[in-house]
C-alpha cells in the first residue's frame, strides 16, 4: 500500500541551541523530565526486548550449539540405522506399532538410511535444544507457582540489568566517549561544524543540542548518535556543507526521538550475550584476513547466528523505522539534496564502533528505499498533504504514568515481592553497622566530606558547618586514618558500639564508635546506621584574626566561642604573623570522638632577624640621645649630675646589648641585661665653688622599651615596658 506523502511545514526557529540544561546534561528536549525521555526509548521497541530477553536468559547460543550436535548424532545414528535395518534399532514400542512400524520399516530400509538421517537430525536438534532449555527449571517443572516466580524473577532481573545498564550509558557515556577516542572540537572545527548543526538544531524546534565530539583517523565519513553525544569523524570536514546539515537533520532526529535509549535497554537485557559477541566480532575487525574470520566463526557461531537471526531481526523493525524517521530531518530542515547526495555516493555514513554497533548498522534499510521513500516523501500530491511537523517527526513522549508505565511498576512491585527473601541478604552485606564504619572511613580516605557526614547522626553537625567541613577536609594540610580495621561490634537492639584501630601521624591509635540504627530507610527498605561519634573537637585561640585550618580560613574565635567540630585525622593550623613575630604551622591528630584535651596553641614566636632590628633601633635612639646638649636629654636613659653646666656633649663609648621578648603577636619588651650594659661619655664645663671647671665622665648606660609591629614597619619606643 502506497503511503500519502506528507508536506513539510517548518518550526518556527527557537532561541540559539545551547547544551540542555539539567542534572543530565545534553539529554534531549521535549520530555518533562528524564524519567519520561528513559521510559520512552525503553518501552518503545518490545520485539527487540523479547528477542534480547529469550535469546540470553534461555541460553539460546548453547540450545543451539546442543541442537547442531545433537543433530549430527542423531543422523549419524539414523542413517547406520536405516542401513543395517529397524529390528534392532528402533524401540520395541515404535517398532510394534500397528502400521506406523511397518511404515517406518520399509522406508528407512528402502532410503538407504539417508531420510532416516534427515529424521535423526531433526530429532536430535529438537532433543538437545529442549534439553538446554528446559534443564534449569527441571526442579520446578511440576510446580506451577515456583516455575512462575522463577520466570518472573528471571524477568525482573534481565528488565533491571537492561535498566542499570541504560542509566550506566547514559550516565557514563561522556567518559566512555573518551575512552573509545572520541575528543573534543577544535577552535576551527566548531567554527565549521557548530553553525550548521546549530541550524538545523533550529528548522527542527530543538532548542538545545548534542555535545558534538569528533574521532580523528577514520576513513570513511561517518557518523554516529548516542544518548547524549554525537560522534563524527574527521572525515566528514572533507564534506560539502549541504551534506554535513543533511548528516547532522538525520543524527538530531535520533538525539531528539532517543533511539539510542532504545538500543541500549535492549543491547542491556541481552548484556551477557552481548559481551560474548564482542570479542568475536572484535576479533573479526581487528584480523579481517578471511582465515581468522573462519576459525573465529568455527569457535564463535553459536553466539554469531543468535545474534544475527534472533536477536537482531526482532530488533530490526524498530530500528529501520528510526532511519526512515531520521531522513525525515533532513526533508524537514531542507536538506534532502545533501541526503539524497550522501545516500547515492556511500554505502552507508553511519558506522559502528563496537560489534553490536555494526550489527545494527547492517540491520539499516538499504539506501535505494530509502531514497525511494524520500522522494515519494518530497512529491507535491494532488490533494492535500499530510503535515510534517514536530509533532508527527518526534511524537507526543506523553506522561510518566500511562499503562506501559504502569505496567512496568506493576512488574516492579511483582519483583519486589518475590525478591523478599533477598532482602534480608542485602541488610545483612551493606546495611550493617560495619558497612556504616567501613563507609565512613572510605569517605574519610576519599575526602568526601558529604558521604562521610551522610553516615552520622542527623542533627549532630549544623547545616551552616557542613560545607567548612567538606573544605577542610579537602585541604591540604589534612591526613585522614590509614589502616582501619574493626575489631569490635557490640550490638544491643538499635544500638551498637564498634571498637576500631587505625594509624594516624604514623601512630597506632584506638577509638570506639557508638552507633545507632537510622530511622529513616534506604530505598524505603533498608534500615542503615549513623554514627554518634564521628566528629572530634578542637579549640582555638581566642581573639587571633586570619586562622587557617588546612589552608581554610577559620572565623575569628572569642572568649566564649566553643570549639569546633572536625572530622576525625590529622589537622593542620596557621596563623599570620607580623613583622615582629611569625606563627609556626600546628598539627593535631584528632581521633573520632574526641571532645576534650585538644587545642590549637599556635604561639607565635620571635622572629630570628628582630634582634637585631632592635638593636638598630635602640643604637639609633641612642644617637639621637648624644645630640643632645644638655645634662638631662629628654627621654634618655642617661643624664650628668653635678654643678651647672656650661658646656656638654655626650659620646656612645659602647651600645648595650638588648634581650627581646615578645609579649604578644604584635609588641614585644626590650630591655638590656646586667651583663650587656653599654658606656656613655660626657665631656664640658660646669660652674664649681663659683668658677668653671672642666669634667669628663663616663657612666654605664641600659636600654628598656618597647618594641611594635605596624605592617611591615618595626617602632622602638623607650619606657620601662609596662605602658
Amino acid at each position: 500500500m502506497t503511503e500519502p506523502p506528507a508536506a513539510v511545514r517548518a518550526a518556527e526557529p527557537p532561541p540559539d541551541p545551547s547544551p540542555a540544561p539539567g542534572r543530565i546534561t545534553n539529554r534531549p528536549p521535549g520530555y518533562p523530565n528524564a524519567l519520561v525521555w528513559l521510559r520512552a526509548g525503553i518501552l518503545r521497541d518490545w520485539r527487540g526486548v523479547l528477542g534480547a530477553f529469550v535469546a540470553t536468559w534461555f541460553y539460546l547460543p548453547v540450545a543451539l550449539f546442543a541442537a547442531v550436535w545433537g543433530g549430527v548424532l542423531g543422523a549419524f545414528v539414523s542413517v547406520f540405522a536405516g542401513a543395517l535395518g529397524t529390528e534392532d534399532q528402533l524401540p520395541a514400542a515404535i517398532r510394534d506399532t500397528p502400521l506406523v512400524g511397518d511404515l517406518l520399516d520399509a522406508v528407512l530400509s528402502r532410503s538407504g538410511g539417508v531420510l532416516g538421517g534427515f529424521v535423526g537430525f531433526a530429532l536430535g536438534a529438537v532433543g538437545g535444544f529442549l534439553i538446554v532449555v528446559l534443564l534449569p527449571w527441571r526442579e520446578v517443572l511440576d510446580e506451577p507457582f515456583a516455575l512462575l516466580a522463577g520466570l518472573l524473577g528471571t524477568t525482573v532481573a534481565a528488565a533491571l540489568i537492561g535498566l542499570l545498564y541504560t542509566i550506566y550509558r547514559v550516565l557514563l557515556e561522556p567518559r566512555l566517549m573518551v575512552v573509545s577516542g572520541a575528543r573534543e572540537l577544535s577552535r576551527r572545527e566548531q567554527a565549521r561544524l557548530l553553525p550548521i548543526l546549530e541550524d538545523c538544531a533550529r528548522r527542527l524546534g530543538l532548542p538545545t543540542v548534542p555535545r558534538l565530539l569528533i574521532e580523528d583517523g577514520a576513513v570513511l565519513t561517518n557518523a554516529r548518535t548516542y544518548t547524549r553525544h554525537i560522534v563524527i569523524t574527521s572525515s566528514v570536514l572533507d564534506e560539502p556543507d549541504e551534506e554535513i546539515a543533511a548528516l547532522f537533520s538525520h543524527e538530531l532526529v535520533h538525539w531528539r526521538t532517543g533511539d539510542e535509549v532504545t538500543s541500549a535497554f535492549v543491547r542491556g537485557v541481552a548484556l551477557p550475550l552481548t559481551l560474548a559477541h564482542a570479542l568475536p566480532t572484535w576479533l573479526m575487525r581487528t584480523f579481517p584476513h578471511t582465515g581468522t574470520k573462519f576459525v573465529v566463526f568455527l569457535i564463535f557461531w553459536p553466539i554469531l547466528l543468535t545474534m544475527r537471526y534472533v536477536v537482531l531481526p526482532l530488533h530490526a523493525q524498530d530500528v529501520r523505522a528510526a532511519e526512515y524517521r531520521a531522513d525525515l530531518g533532513a526533508v524537514f530542515t531542507g536538506h534532502v539534496e545533501g541526503l539524497r547526495s550522501v545516500l547515492e555516493r556511500r554505502r552507508s555514513f553511519e558506522g559502528g564502533r563496537s560489534g553490536w554497533d555494526e550489527a545494527v548498522c547492517a540491520t539499516h534499510p538499504p539506501h535505494e528505499l530509502r531514497l525511494d521513500r524520500l522522494d515519494r516523501t518530497t512529491e507535491q500530491p494532488a490533494v492535500a498533504p499530510v503535515p510534517l511537523t514536530t509533532e508527527t517527526l518526534f511524537g507526543r513522549p506523553g506522561d510518566f504514568g500511562t499503562p506501559r508505565s504502569w505496567l512496568v511498576a506493576g512488574l516492579v512491585v511483582a519483583a519486589l515481592v518475590v525478591g523478599t527473601a533477598g532482602l534480608g541478604v542485602v541488610q545483612w552485606a551493606f546495611f550493617r553497622p560495619q558497612s556504616a564504619v567501613d563507609g565512613y572511613f572510605d569517605a574519610l580516605a576519599d575526602r568526601d566530606a558529604d558521604a562521610a557526614l551522610d553516615l552520622l547522626d542527623p542533627g549532630a553537625v549544623p547545616t551552616a558547618d557542613r560545607e567548612l567541613l567538606a573544605d577542610l577536609i579537602r585541604g591540604d594540610g589534612y591526613e585522614p586514618p590509614t589502616d582501619v580495621e574493626i575489631t569490635a561490634i557490640e550490638r544491643e537492639e538499635e544500638t551498637a558500639t564498634a571498637t576500631i584501630s587505625f594509624r594516624l601521624a604514623g601512630t597506632e591509635q584506638q577509638a570506639e564508635l557508638r552507633l545507632h540504627r537510622a530511622e529513616s530507610a534506604t530505598a524505603g527498605l533498608f534500615h542503615g546506621w549513623r554514627l554518634q561519634d564521628g566528629l572530634a573537637t578542637v579549640g582555638l585561640p581566642p581573639g587571633r584574626d586570619g586562622l587557617t585550618v588546612n589552608g581554610v580560613p577559620i572565623p575569628s574565635p572569642s572568649e566564649d566561642s566553643p570549639p569546633i567540630s572536625l572530622l576525625p585525622g590529622v589537622h593542620t593550623a596557621s596563623a599570620p604573623g607580623s613583622a615582629l613575630s611569625e606563627v609556626p604551622t600546628e598539627k593535631i591528630v584528632l581521633v573520632p570522638g574526641q571532645t576534650t584535651g585538644a587545642a590549637f596553641a599556635l604561639a607565635p614566636v620571635l622572629r630570628p632577624e628582630v634582634t637585631a632590628t632592635a638593636q638598630e633601633r635602640v643604637r639609633a635612639y641612642l644617637d639621637e640621645c648624644a645630640k643632645q646638649t644638655v645634662a638631662a636629654p629628654t627621654g634618655c636613659p642617661f643624664d650628668h649630675s653635678g654643678g651647672t653646666v656650661q658646656k656638654i656633649s655626650w659620646e656612645i663609648l659602647e651600645y648595650p646589648e638588648v634581650v627581646v621578648n615578645l609579649l604578644g603577636p604584635d609588641t614585644a619588651r626590650v630591655s638590656t641585661p646586667a651583663e650587656g650594659q653599654g658606656r656613655v661619655r660626657a665631656t664640658g664645663t660646669e660652674t664649681y665653688f663659683g668658677g668653671p671647671s672642666p669634667f669628663d665622665d663616663e657612666d654605664q648606660v641600659a636600654v628598656v622599651g618597647l618594641l611594635t609591629a605596624s605592617g611591615d614597619t618595626l617602632t622602638f619606643q623607650p619606657g620601662n615596658g609596662d605602658d
